[in-house]
C-alpha cells in the first residue's frame, strides 16, 4: 500500500530543488547577509535574488515591498499591529468569520483588552462573504480590513482586490492572509488596492520557519520586531538565510507550475469529489464549487464523525484532515463550518482533502477505493444512521 498524502494545505513536502538550493548556505555560504566583507557580500546577493524571485510570484512592484518573516502568523499579527499603531484615531477592525486562528485569535485578544472593536462579517452556506455587511461595518473609525485570500478548510476563495477598493473609500489599510492562496492562484498586487499580504513558505513546497509580509510602498507601516536593521528597519532579527533561498526557489517553481496547479492538479481533485458524490450517500461539497482554490474538496459526510473517518483513511496510508478540533473532552465542528451553518449532522463529519503537484492519478483511485467501505462500515455504528433519511441530504448548498 503506497502512502497517499492528500493534507497539504496543511503543509507541502519541500521540492527536491529547494533542498539543493538551500544547502550551500547552511555550510559554504553561511555568512550574515548583513555583513560588508565577502563571506556576507555574497550571501546577501543571493538573498536579493530570492526576494525577486517571490516579488515576481506576488506581481509586486519592488522588491523591497517584501519583508521576511518566520511563518504567516507573524505576517498577520505585525500588518494587524501596524494597522492599529499606524493609523491615529482608528480604532476598528473589519474581518471574516472564517479567518485562519492566526487573524482571529489576535483580533479578538485586541477586543478582550479594549485596544480594538471588531467587525466579524459572516458568510452564507456557501461560505461567501456578506458582502451588505461589509459595506454597513465600513467608517473612518477602521483602521484595517483583514480578510482571507481563499479559505484553509474549504477553498473558498474572496473577491479581495474588489474589498480592497472598498477600504479604500473610507481610508481604511487592506490586508489579505494569502496563505493558501500563493502558489495556487495567480496574484498580481501592482495596481491593487491591497496594502499587505501574508504568506508561509511550508504551503508552496518550501520550509517551515520562512514566510513573509507584503506592504506596498508608500502603505503605512510599524515594525512588530524591534532591534536591528534588516529588512530595512521593518523586522529586526538576522535573516533565516537558507529559509530565504528556499522560499525564492519555491517561488520560481510555482511561477513555472501555476498552469498544472489550475489543471491537472484541479482534473485530479474534480475526479477525487465527483467519484465521492457518485459512490457515497448523504454527502456534500463544503464551499463554493466556483470560486475555489484548485487543489481543495471539502465533503461533508452525514451522521459519522470526521476524526473516525481520518483514522480508517490513516490505516489505509491516506493522509486529509478534518474541520474538527477536540476541545474540552468534546468534539467541536470547527468556526469555518458553524459559520456557514452547516447542519449539525454533517458538520462533525467534513473532510477535507487538498492536493498538490506531487499528486499522481494512483493517489486519487486509492481514495476512490477506500472511502466507500469506510464510510458503510462507521454508518453502520452510528446511532444517527438507522433512522436518517438515506436519500439525498436536505441541506443542499447550490453546486454544479
Amino acid at each position: 500500500m503506497r502512502p497517499v498524502y492528500l493534507d497539504n494545505n496543511a503543509t507541502t513536502r519541500v521540492d527536491p530543488a529547494v533542498v539543493e538550493a538551500m544547502l550551500p548556505f547552511f555550510t559554504e555560504q553561511f555568512g550574515n547577509p548583513s555583513s560588508i566583507h565577502s563571506f556576507g557580500a555574497s550571501v546577501g546577493q543571493n538573498v536579493k535574488k530570492a526576494r525577486q524571485q517571490l516579488q515576481q510570484l506576488l506581481g509586486a512592484e519592488h522588491d523591497h515591498e517584501i519583508i521576511y518573516t518566520a511563518s504567516g502568523t507573524e505576517a498577520d499579527n505585525t500588518a494587524i499591529l501596524s494597522a492599529l499603531e499606524s493609523m491615529p484615531g482608528r480604532d476598528e477592525i473589519i474581518t471574516s468569520a472564517v479567518e485562519h486562528p492566526a487573524v482571529l485569535a489576535l483580533c479578538q485578544h485586541l477586543e478582550k483588552i479594549g485596544r480594538a472593536k471588531v467587525h466579524y462579517i459572516g458568510v452564507d452556506s456557501l461560505g461567501r462573504l456578506d458582502l451588505e455587511a461589509y459595506r454597513a461595518a465600513l467608517t473612518d473609525k477602521v483602521a484595517l480590513v483583514t480578510f482571507m485570500w481563499a479559505n484553509n478548510e474549504t477553498g473558498t476563495i474572496f473577491p479581495v482586490e474588489a474589498l480592497a477598493e472598498l477600504a479604500k473609500e473610507v481610508g481604511a489599510l487592506f490586508h489579505t492572509d494569502a496563505v493558501q492562496a500563493v502558489g495556487k492562484a495567480p496574484i498580481v498586487l501592482k495596481g491593487s488596492a491591497i496594502d499587505m499580504l501574508s504568506l508561509s513558505g511550508h504551503k508552496l513546497h518550501a520550509p517551515k520557519g520562512i514566510g513573509a509580509l507584503y506592504v506596498k510602498r508608500g502603505s503605512r507601516f510599524k515594525p512588530l520586531l524591534r532591534g536591528g536593521h534588516q529588512e530595512r528597519g521593518r523586522r529586526a532579527g538576522t535573516e533565516n538565510t537558507p529559509g530565504i533561498i528556499g522560499l525564492g526557489k519555491a517561488a520560481e517553481l510555482a511561477i513555472a507550475h501555476m498552469a498544472e496547479e489550475q489543471t491537472r492538479v484541479k482534473e485530479l481533485r474534480d475526479r477525487l469529489e465527483s467519484a465521492i458524490l457518485q459512490r457515497v450517500p448523504n454527502c456534500f461539497v463544503n464551499g463554493d464549487p466556483r470560486e475555489r482554490l484548485p487543489n481543495t474538496t471539502n465533503i461533508a459526510f452525514e451522521y459519522v464523525e470526521g476524526e473516525a473517518i481520518l483514522l480508517h483513511l490513516t490505516r489505509q496510508g491516506i493522509a486529509a484532515s478534518s474541520g474538527s478540533a477536540c476541545t474540552s473532552g468534546s468534539l467541536e465542528p470547527s468556526h469555518v463550518m458553524r459559520a456557514m451553518n452547516v447542519p449539525f449532522t454533517a458538520a462533525h463529519g467534513s473532510i477535507r482533502f487538498s492536493l498538490s503537484r506531487d499528486n499522481v492519478p494512483e493517489d486519487i483511485d486509492q481514495v476512490i477505493d477506500a472511502l466507500p467501505k469506510i464510510l458503510e462500515n462507521l454508518r453502520e455504528l452510528s446511532p444517527f444512521w438507522a433512522g436518517a433519511n438515506k436519500g439525498p441530504t436536505e441541506f443542499k448548498p447550490v453546486y454544479a
